[in-house]
């Protein structure tokens, strides 16, 4: 199903020479060339002369069976990369003349020996001849890295020959597939084979590629062989990426006996029973019902990376060229979450460098990181990034060992650790460190008092105080709006707030500037006071006007001078002063037009003019958007956009429903370690660098982007170019550096280095894909898209980009005529396609109009802009498990609440109307009743609301240990990810629309309305990547 078999055997992988096959009409493992000393049948093809220069020497031909018609394929044009040098020539010993029908050498014999499974430490036997080295042996290098200059580069020819042997009597017949997995076969094991007499090859084989990983790795990928040269098996002891490679000697090359061999992952297209219509097996599709997967590929080559969490690569190896770039269809970039969780058990270290200044390279200003290397006894060191030989400053000197590392590495983490934090000295501040700032702007009309909205908030601050992060620095601040701003003077030595009212909104001024922030722990009684009386304060406000342009204004105002945290509780639509928005709503004439886009975008200039200002001043804004009507998000959100905030959206809020999430959500927002005033910038040496960014940030400079306020919940995108036509480093550097000011008044500088191999090969790339990286720069590219062009536009992107490099991809297998019914893809991209299926279908992208509430689609499309990528990828294939059977045991152990996590297809077919289900996408739960449930889990779980329809059920905790138990269920599920808080969704099966539109619109691999399952989506994706 797309996984790899751990039982098959490793092979070379084709080469990204030729997309076409050769013509042949054989069973899958037979080989595919003439063989020597046979006579082929029905086409000879024209002889080369020996003594061209071309790719396509026929010298050391494919070996085949006799009577099997085969011919060699011209050299398709594109892959004519001036990068590489002309091929050497072939060899002209033992060559036929020109008149010759084709050059023969002695066929390799094969033993008759029964078939034997391979040792677990020996190569596989199986496809895999053992190869003989000539004597003197090339030292090994990282293959992955480009070759020296004394060795001559092969440039892309012909197909290799096959990886695997002829069956043992040409008239017997061939070894067949037996799928073991559904979805993909697995080669049966084959005959031993025995090597033929040692011979040299004329050039080095497998150049510039990585090497075979010992058998112990799971690599779905192994090099390209070049022009019928051998890939040599690896020692045992080789280590991850290194490969010997063959000396150049003076025989022919070897004709090649390694046969055909599968090192992708493969769906069979099957006909539907009594038609001729193809189709996938549901069954057999992959699923990523493990969540994300983070990458640790690179993690035996190099053992300091920092951790994927803090970065990603969309492929962890940088392309060598242009024009290999050009040929990756997927987006090429970066996901960075500077402030993320450390991995349970770890932390990041802090150094300090004080009193003298941290240490850099003094052209690139790269900090100093475990790939810089330190020579003339320790006095020098040399950037990693630009090459730069550096004077170590004399307080940071240290000898070096015998091995030439350092004396003092181990009390040195930034010499051994991917990430580090330093204390940042004076010369990193342009103005003494700031206070934490909470600044809190609540919309007190009509809405917001009846929506129970406001005694949520002012119970949630009080219950936070102790825990704002600060003390005893931290600052707080109030004020309200209706049709007139309120302000509230809480100077310590007050023993309650006054209220300050300005009713002239065109005209804003700050009645008592120095006592609207003040300092929490001095005024704590005074603060806690007003909390306690702002709900009953307005509980009879009938004003239903909103100046919320002018109330912007004015807390821009108080909190220039320090910069800070601005929480905006918003109930209705902007009416008053400057700002105001007209109700404009979701126009369904605008729907296929060019004017569509627009719907989206901010309908008044002031709210980006106004973000930036805030960001200019360090202000960062978070948006609480509560509203029953149109409140457009997609103007307040800017807000949010420009600052490094956050858009939290609860349509139709009713304190009694929605009143957990809130708490929930605002207190992680307010108690969150949070990094204050923060610019961030990502380094890579010369010849790459990042040209677009994406996310919640302003722009300061070409590539500094300006963080207000950032925290572990906030992850940044951004794409990468080649800026030379050819990379010569043989690995690329990149490092994030993260300049703010900690809670505790501290100004520090958290570091993320991470290299990663220049390949040379577009299966490299591939095969060291990351999905979730690539749909993380995907969903912000396609939203992006919705701003300036129409939502088909936007999926019909997604969708195109991803026929692209799965057709890339094919191109690299010469053996078509194999692949006719069948879709390939690289191990790593195995849910690339379902992925790209869920963004499509996703709240922010899916439909047109009346699919998805204008407000919420923004809302949608804002959340997906800054979450990491384990929050977006969960959000794109949720959770569905089954409980019921949990909760009927008679005991339970702590391992069975683990067992009861494992996932199921998101399908209908997967709900049994006996069961119990929760669907968790991260931000909701919904749970589902079947139809004949027991009756004893519906009365335990709901109690007297078990008989009545479910929307107006809650679930609280009952007393049985049935209920307890969900519960457990329900805070295990919660746990895994902090950020939000989901609320439950009762439904019962059958309880229509609201099962539709909660849960079965939202069971992404079935047919909904005009949307595509999942066996329909990869059965378009297939029949666009097999079109020519």
């Amino acid at each position: 199903m797309g996984t790899e078999n751990p039982g098959r055997p490793s092979f070379p992988a084709r080469p990204a020479s030729s997309p076409f096959a050769a013509a042949q009409t054989m069973t899958p493992f037979s080989s595919t060339g003439p063989a020597a000393g046979s006579e082929p049948t029905s086409f000879q093809p024209t002889p080369v002369p020996p003594q061209m220069s071309t790719p396509f020497s026929l010298s050391g031909g494919p070996v085949v069976r006799p009577g099997v018609p085969g011919f060699r394929p011209g050299l398709p044009g594109r892959f004519n990369d001036p990068s590489a040098p002309p091929p050497p020539f072939p060899p002209t010993s033992k060559v036929l003349p020109p008149g010759g029908s084709f050059q023969r050498y002695p066929a390799p014999q094969f033993s008759t020996t029964s078939p034997q499974a391979p040792l677990p430490h020996a190569p596989p036997t199986m496809g895999q001849p053992s190869f003989q080295h000539s004597a003197i042996q090339a030292p090994s290098f990282p293959a992955s890295l480009p070759p020296q200059s004394h060795t001559p580069f092969v440039p892309m020819g012909s197909p290799p020959p096959s990886a695997t042997p002829a069956p043992l009597g040409s008239n017997g017949p061939p070894p067949v597939y037996q799928p073991s997995f559904p979805g993909y076969a697995r080669p049966q094991a084959g005959q031993e084979m025995q090597a033929p007499p040692p011979m040299h090859s004329s050039f080095p084989a497998n150049q510039g590629n990585y090497g075979p990983v010992p058998p112990a790795a799971s690599s779905p990928f192994l090099p390209h062989q070049r022009q019928g040269g051998y890939v040599s098996s690896p020692s045992v002891g080789a280590p991850l990426g290194m490969h010997p490679m063959q000396q150049p000697g003076s025989g022919p090359p070897i004709g090649a006996v390694q046969g055909l061999a599968e090192d992708f992952s493969s769906l069979t297209m099957q006909t539907r029973p009594g038609t001729m219509d193809p189709l996938f097996d549901a069954k057999e599709l992959p699923r990523p019902l493990d969540g994300d997967v983070e990458p640790n590929n690179l993690v035996d080559m190099y053992t300091a990376n920092c951790h994927p969490r803090f970065l990603r690569l969309t492929t962890n190896a940088v392309p060598s060229s242009q024009s290999l770039a050009s040929r990756w269809h997927l987006p090429l970039g970066a996901v960075v979450c500077p402030l993320a969780e450390p991995p349970e058990g770890e932390e990041v270290p802090i150094v300090s460098f004080a009193p003298a200044s941290v240490v850099r390279c003094r052209r690139c200003r790269t900090y100093v990181n475990p790939f810089m290397t330190f020579t003339e006894g320790g006095r020098k060191y040399r950037c990693n990034v630009c090459t730069l030989l550096n004077d170590v400053p004399s307080e940071y000197y240290a000898q070096l060992d015998a091995t030439g590392k350092r004396v003092d590495l181990n009390q040195r983490p930034e010499l051994t650790k991917g990430t580090v934090e330093f204390v940042a000295p004076a010369e990193y501040m342009v103005r003494p460190p700031m206070p934490p700032v909470y600044f809190f702007l609540i919309d007190v009309s009509i809405s917001a008092v009846r929506s129970g909205m406001i005694e949520v908030v002012a119970q949630t601050i009080k219950s936070c105080l102790d825990e704002l992060p600060g003390f005893p620095r931290t600052q707080i601040g109030f004020a309200t709006f209706d049709s007139t701003i309120h302000f509230y003077n809480m100077k310590s030595s007050l023993t309650q707030p006054q209220m300050l009212v300005v009713s002239d909104l065109d005209d804003i001024f700050i009645p008592l500037p120095d006592d609207l922030l003040v300092n929490l722990s001095e005024s704590r009684s005074v603060v806690e006071t007003f909390l306690d009386s702002l709900p009953s304060m307005f509980q009879d406000n009938v004003n239903l006007e909103s100046a919320f342009g002018p109330a912007l204004k004015a807390a821009f105002m108080v909190m220039s001078q320090l910069g800070g945290k601005l929480l905006i509780f918003q109930n209705s639509l902007p009416s008053l002063g400057v700002g105001r928005l007209k109700l404009r709503g979701d126009d369904s004439r605008a729907y296929g037009t060019d004017k569509e886009h627009g719907l989206r975008l901010p309908e008044d200039p002031f709210y980006k003019q106004t973000a930036a200002e805030f960001s200019k001043y360090q202000i960062s804004a978070n948006v609480y958007a509560f509203s029953d009507k149109y409140t457009d998000i997609a103007s307040l959100g800017t807000l949010a956009k420009y600052t490094a905030g956050q858009v939290y959206y609860y349509p139709a809020f009713q304190s009694a429903i929605h009143g957990e999430k809130l708490r929930y959500e605002l207190r992680r927002d307010l108690t969150r370690e949070t990094a204050w005033e923060a610019v961030m910038r990502i380094r890579c040496a010369k010849g790459v660098r990042f040209t677009t960014y994406h996310g919640n940030f302003m722009l300061r400079s070409t590539d500094l982007l300006a963080l207000p306020a950032v925290d572990s919940d906030k992850a940044f995108a951004m794409q990468l170019s080649l800026e030379e036509t050819l990379l010569t480093t043989q690995t690329q550097y990149f490092q994030v550096a993260l300049l703010y000011t900690a809670s505790c008044g501290e100004r520090r500088i958290r570091v993320h280095t991470m290299a990663v191999p220049v390949v040379t090969d577009l299966g490299e790339m591939y095969r060291l894909a990351d999905t979730g990286a690539i749909i993380s720069l995907f969903s912000r590219l396609a939203i992006e898209k919705t701003l300036s062009q129409k939502l088909e536009d936007a999926r019909s992107a997604v969708q195109l980009r991803i026929v692209k490099a799965l057709k890339e991809y094919r191109n690299l297998y010469a053996v078509q005529h194999r692949l006719a019914n069948r879709m390939i893809y690289p191990e790593s991209l195995k849910f690339l396609s379902l992925y790209g299926l869920a963004l499509c279908r996703s709240m922010a992208l899916r439909g047109g109009y009346g699919d998805v509430p204008l407000d919420e689609r923004c809302a949608a499309g804002h959340t997906m802009m800054t979450v990491p990528i384990k929050t977006l990828l969960k959000l794109l294939y949720p959770s569905l498990i089954r409980v019921d059977e949990y909760l009927l045991k008679a005991s339970v152990l702590t391992d069975d609440l683990r067992s009861i996590e494992r996932r199921i297809p998101l399908t209908g077919e997967s709900l049994d109307s006996r069961g119990l289900y929760i669907y968790d996408d991260g931000f909701r739960f919904i749970i589902w009743f079947g139809r004949v449930i027991s009756p004893d889990i519906a009365k335990n779980l709901l109690g007297s609301d078990f008989a009545a329809e479910l929307s107006k059920a809650t679930l609280n905790e009952h007393d049985n240990e049935m209920s307890r138990r969900l519960m457990r269920v329900l805070e295990k599920l919660r746990s895994t990810d902090r950020a939000y808080y989901q609320l439950c969704h009762l439904v019962r099966q059958g309880e229509q629309p609201r099962e539709g539109f909660l849960l079965l619109a939202n069971l992404l691999e079935d047919q909904m309305g005009g949307n595509s399952g999942y066996a329909d989506w990869m059965l378009q994706i297939s029949r666009q990547v097999q079109q020519s």
